[in-house]
């Protein structure tokens, strides 16, 4: 039976080694996306699988990496997809519903705003996918969403695209109730948990949704 949840590590700068190992869970299927290899061997982890370009992998890291048993899918270097974009159609090939992205924010801008936008695609609106390197977490919410974590994190919601419309929190220190927030305006960053539980639901729109875990809490 093809794993559930995959891990898919993409070539981003991670701030804490030790806390995007803990999102290891046994049976995940663990996918690089090109670079991100280095990430799974320095947490002494074979990909599964290896997707991209390998522009970010030497030859004989690749052949070692394949005489070990990871699966080598080689694009060339003029595609229209990034290899993480890439990756997640591999991972929803595999019967995958559940994603963690992890490398996937810090580093270059544009890539990590690609990667939230990936969220988007309507290729992944039945599955939970989240961009998480153990301190921080992103992901999408659509109609209501629970959050775990703990008193003091942070949690910022920001409407994506067009405006987000009767928004209601709760388990956060300002509370929102059925109230509209707008792309051109910052008010839903910054928020903070109060219990280790917390509530987002909206009517209309999306809500990016980064939770920041708290030093301590992680």
């Amino acid at each position: 039976m093809s794993p559930k949840r995959a891990l898919i590590f993409a070539n981003g700068q991670l701030p804490d080694l030790s806390a995007a190992a803990a999102l290891i869970q046994p049976d995940d299927l663990l996918i690089a996306a090109d670079g991100g290899a280095h990430t799974l061997l320095a947490l002494g982890k074979t990909p599964h699988a290896i997707i991209g370009d390998l522009d970010s992998l030497l030859p004989r890291e690749a052949s070692s990496l394949q005489q070990a048993g990871a699966l080598i899918l080689r694009y060339p270097p003029e595609k229209d997809e990034t290899d993480l974009e890439l990756a997640l159609q591999y991972a929803l090939q595999q019967g995958c519903t559940t994603i963690r992205v992890v490398g996937g924010l810090g580093g270059r801008i544009d890539q990590t705003l690609a990667n939230i936008f990936l969220l988007a695609s309507p290729a992944l609106s039945a599955t939970d996918i989240r961009l998480d390197d153990g301190r921080e977490e992103v992901f999408l919410i659509r109609s209501a969403a629970i959050l775990h974590g703990s008193g003091g994190d942070t949690v910022s919601l920001l409407p994506l695209g067009s405006p987000a419309r009767g928004v209601t929190t709760g388990g956060l220190r300002y509370p929102l109730k059925d109230e509209n927030l707008w792309p051109d305006r910052s008010r839903g960053v910054s928020n903070e948990m109060t219990e280790d539980e917390a509530f987002v639901r909206l009517s209309e729109g999306i809500l990016i949704c980064i939770h920041t875990r708290k030093a301590g809490n992680l």
